[in-house]
């Protein structure tokens, strides 16, 4: 597969603080945009996928409900995670 158990863990390591706290939002956001990557970057090439088009809306869906709950929680966080990853901030 293309995300090994080391690659989680240092994806892990990296936004969650620790590798082992694999429930954080941050590390699950951080995961989610790793495998959103993986999947656009596969879409581009096998246009006519669309059990992968779907798998991707929902992951999307995924990762804006946990970025959403990270707005209203705590909005460092949230713009912490945001500006790590680059992504928009596009909750309001």
């Amino acid at each position: 597969m293309y995300l090994s158990k080391e690659y989680k863990a240092d994806i892990f390591a990296e936004f969650a603080g620790n590798a082992t706290n694999t429930g954080s939002a941050e590390g699950q956001v951080a995961l989610f945009t790793k495998r959103i990557a993986h999947l656009t970057g596969h879409l581009k090439s096998n246009r006519k996928d669309f059990a992968t088009q779907r798998s991707l809306q929902k992951l999307v869906g995924k990762r804006r409900a946990l970025l959403k709950y990270l707005f209203h929680k705590d909005i460092t966080r949230y713009r912490a995670v945001i500006k790590a990853l680059g992504l928009r901030d596009i909750i309001k």
